[in-house]
């Protein structure tokens, strides 16, 4: 018996299916890496999906393909239309059975969420998410359109998949069928929830015919569509018994649709947040259901099927973040899991700009044929200097290739930038990321210094030297810049019991947000209090979810003010800014645009601001009434040791903020580091 079987029964127990036998219930949920829309990236997608089989996942399903090229999410997207092309992904099949993975294809028909300007939707109403308009389909092209889904997964059947998911959630095509929101037909497929309901009965069932009892049907149904003229619950309920009397073998859930005002995946999300809901649907159906949604760690996944909330758990993020996931759980080595922290700054940010999608904590993930970190042959005796996430990065993998690595940190503890991070209300997670680095320091055997603050001459023996002293808050040159008002935006996120009653914060990028939130809110929020104050409602209660928001007091009052006249938060995650701009304004933050600053003193911040209506450069006066100041004006890379490094003839390579002090760029930062890590 491995270490995980009996700590976790449940997780790693088999799931027989009839004709397939999953090895546990661990479900990696489709992620869209932009692997799949290139047939010249076919061997690497096969790489990526290759080792999460070989890290032992137990079902997996690929991103998005489309069942015709009128479903396309972008221009020549990824599609399954042409027997060559099932060819093709016999590359993918057999990757991930050579290691006895299974491995679904998913079809997903954008409808109006489609990124082109031949996007068919429902009816005409055009997606608030994307600039074109949808043509509305005709009773005729809704007909095509469902044998055209039951072909494309008898092609996947033909590629070797083990089966295909049904993309009925998010608010894709299949989920704008099912709505008055979204559907006003008056033919045969609009007009009733029936009616509306036909359309993925008989995508199901068509399916089912062409390709026969041996092969997985997949649906995955939206549980709460978040969004206004959703689905009620008995409608749910009713689609449920339906696709299970139309030959579905399993039932996997999403939460939300890309439109909803509400987060569902972003790091504020409690973990687990929403299996309550699919804990309901699983007393209405007798086929397994997957949970979906925030669930990252093994003692999570198992909490939710010992309790009876699902049959599997499907983790998107998570498998992205570390292909060895699943081993690592059988194996007992938990702490070795390399986390998903729920930013999705190079995930679904990345997917979203068109960018290949890969993981800020492991930069190799969707790289794995490029990024490769093969034991050195030439060892090398290296310190790197600064615990924070390149230091960390650069030290892990080093250490993991072979090299002898010591790292030195003048703080008494490591983690840098993610250890003000993760006392950030909603930014918990990144506790998970410092606690795995301090874990694999020493698995690895890295020599951590701790407290010691090096000299040049200090580092005279080793072979090589990482300069990853990060950086230090840019103080802006304002009059009363040292009024005892002012605090520094490290100074506010560890000593919040120092800011007044009434605060202004000087910068609006991501640090201002993160500064004015932990300013606002008490950090580790419950699943039932993160609820009220984004309106998520029982959907037996409230049609879809959606529920009316409760906004606990704050204890503060907050001003955030930039020079800029754009929009506060314009640099913020494209998949993530949304959800920060709305929490400050629900917990009634003022937002101050077009600042010049003059100058700080005992009756708060002095400023200029534009004259509303006036000539071109015409301002006026302003002072906000504040107690406290709170800089979040930028960095300045701290680089102290380089000059004094080259000079002594000592091989020097600086990375993250050190190198380029840009908005506390994580990414970007440990990216840099594990290139680094490769090369040396």
């Amino acid at each position: 018996m491995t270490p995980g079987a009996s700590a976790y029964p449940h997780l790693l127990r088999p799931l027989d299916l009839g004709h397939l036998t999953l090895r546990n219930r661990v479900v990696m949920g489709s992620m869209h890496t932009k692997l799949e829309d290139r047939a010249r990236d076919i061997d690497k997608l096969a790489a990526y999906l290759g080792a999460r089989a070989e890290g032992g996942v137990g079902l997996m399903v690929t991103g998005g393909y489309a069942p015709s090229w009128r479903g396309w999410l972008l221009p020549f997207g990824s599609s399954m239309v042409r027997a060559a092309q099932a060819r093709r992904h016999r590359t993918v099949t057999d990757a991930v059975h050579e290691h006895d993975g299974a491995i679904l294809l998913q079809l997903l028909h954008a409808g109006r969420y489609a990124y082109h300007p031949f996007a068919q939707g429902a009816s005409r109403e055009k997606s608030p998410i994307t600039p074109f308009r949808p043509s509305a389909l005709s009773t005729r092209e809704v007909g095509r359109t469902v044998d055209d889904f039951a072909r494309s997964a008898r092609l996947a059947q033909r590629a070797g998949y083990d089966g295909v998911e049904i993309m009925g959630s998010e608010g894709y095509l299949v989920n704008q069928m099912l709505t008055a929101r979204t559907n006003d037909r008056t033919d045969e497929w609009g007009g009733s929830a029936a009616a509306r309901m036909r359309f993925p009965l008989e995508i199901v069932r068509r399916t089912r015919e062409l390709v026969g009892d041996d092969f997985v049907v997949q649906y995955r149904m939206s549980l709460l569509d978040l969004v206004p003229d959703g689905q009620s619950w008995a409608e749910t309920v009713d689609l449920a018994h339906g696709l299970v009397e139309a030959g579905v073998t399993l039932l996997n859930t999403g939460i939300g649709w890309h439109e909803s005002r509400i987060p569902t995946i972003v790091t504020s999300v409690p973990r687990a947040a929403f299996t309550w809901v699919t804990a309901r649907l699983r007393q209405e159906v007798d086929v397994p259901v997957i949970a979906s949604n925030r669930i990252n760690r093994p003692e999570v996944a198992e909490e939710i099927l010992a309790a009876g909330e699902a049959d599997l758990v499907s983790m998107a993020r998570p498998l992205l973040a570390d292909a060895d996931w699943v081993r690592k759980t059988e194996q007992g080595r938990e702490a070795e899991i390399i986390p998903c922290i729920a930013c999705n700054q190079a995930c679904l940010d990345h997917t979203f700009d068109n960018k290949r999608a890969t993981c800020i904590l492991n930069p190799r993930s969707a790289h794995e044929t490029e990024l490769v970190l093969s034991p050195t042959r030439s060892a090398r005796r290296v310190a790197v200097v600064g615990a924070g996430p390149a230091g960390l990065a650069c030290a892990v993998e080093l250490a993991g290739r072979g090299h002898t690595v010591e790292l030195f940190e003048a703080a008494e503890r490591v983690g840098g930038q993610f250890r003000l991070a993760a006392q950030i209300p909603g930014k918990e997670e990144f506790r998970q990321a410092i606690a795995y680095y301090e874990h694999m320091l020493g698995v690895r055997g890295v020599r951590v210094h701790l407290g010691m603050r090096v000299v040049a001459s200090d580092l005279e023996g080793f072979d090589e030297v990482v300069v990853a002293t990060g950086v230090a808050p840019r103080v802006p040159d304002i009059e009363g810049i040292d009024h005892p008002s002012v605090l520094t935006y490290p100074e506010a996120i560890r000593e919040p019991d120092r800011a007044g009653r009434r605060v202004a914060v000087i910068g609006a990028g991501g640090i201002g947000f993160d500064v004015s939130r932990a300013l606002l809110h008490e950090p580790d929020e419950t699943v039932d209090e993160w609820r009220e104050r984004w309106g998520v409602a029982d959907p037996w209660e409230e049609r879809a979810g959606l529920g009316d928001k409760e906004h606990p007091p704050v204890p503060r009052e907050v001003h955030l003010v930039q020079r800029k006249t754009s929009r506060h938060g314009t640099g913020l995650g494209k998949t993530s800014g949304w959800v920060h701009r709305t929490e400050l304004r629900d917990a009634g933050v003022g937002f101050v645009g077009g600042a010049e600053y003059v100058r700080i003193d005992d009756d708060g911040l002095h400023l200029t601001l534009p004259v509303e209506g006036g000539d071109k450069g015409e301002r006026r006066p302003y002072v906000l009434a504040v107690d406290t100041v709170v800089l979040c004006a930028g960095q300045e890379s701290v680089t102290d040791l380089v000059e004094p490094l080259a000079a002594l003839g000592v091989p020097v390579h600086v990375v993250g903020g050190a190198d380029v002090a840009a908005e506390l760029d994580a990414k970007r930062a440990i990216a840099q580091a594990t290139e680094l890590a490769a090369r040396l």
